[in-house]
């Protein structure tokens, strides 16, 4: 997708994945009038350790300063988000999310309870190996998904209906995003007849 989006002359990834901030970004969630749901750096990380500490300070004054968008930060360095967190205003529109695709990193889940997030969710996508018992305190929402394109590595459905059963005995929302795959659309997203979207409220 980068070296795609840099063919095409996309002056943001001209860089290819080299760390890069891009200030005048901070200025367009004031330009929208109607509320709006953020994936904040879909293709990177805001804890990545080479993004400086003040930038994104800057990036969360912007969250703070929209409060009718919902911000969606997700990451894979938990750890960077506990050790900054006393220094972030942590907005109640910003939801903080840790991504978990098998029992080999569930420890990210630890270091996500540390924060200070109002709105604390797993990212259980790729999803590529079964999660059971997992730990939920603390915990707002669990979104799951199987991984998607020609190489995707296949998930299973008691996998998934695992987690559905975990999340419901918390009483917590579960989100069933996709069952992925090399056509992701027609494989959908319905589990036992059904297709889950809950979110917290």
């Amino acid at each position: 997708m980068s070296k795609r989006l840099k063919a095409m002359g996309q002056s943001k990834y001209q860089n290819g994945f080299q760390i890069n901030t891009h200030e005048e970004s901070l200025k367009v969630p004031y330009t929208w009038k109607k509320p709006q749901l953020v994936f904040v750096n879909s293709m990177s990380d805001l804890f990545h350790p080479e993004v400086p500490l003040d930038f994104i300070q800057r990036v969360f004054q912007v969250m703070q300063d929209n409060p009718k968008h919902r911000f969606q930060l997700l990451t894979k360095r938990p750890e960077m988000v506990a050790e900054y967190s006393p220094l972030l205003d942590w907005p109640a529109n910003v939801w903080m999310g840790v991504s978990v695709e098998d029992e080999r990193v569930v420890h990210r889940i630890d270091a996500l309870r540390q924060t200070s997030a109002f709105i604390k969710f797993l990212s259980l996508k790729p999803l590529i190996g079964p999660l059971p018992n997992l730990n939920l305190q603390g915990i707002d929402c669990v979104i799951a998904g199987g991984e998607s394109g020609t190489k995707a590595r296949p998930i299973q459905a008691s996998w998934v209906k695992d987690i559905r059963d975990q999340c419901y005995a918390a009483g917590m929302p579960f989100f069933f995003k996709q069952w992925g795959g090399t056509n992701k659309k027609k494989n959908g997203r319905v589990l036992d007849g059904k297709t889950y979207d809950e979110i917290p409220v």
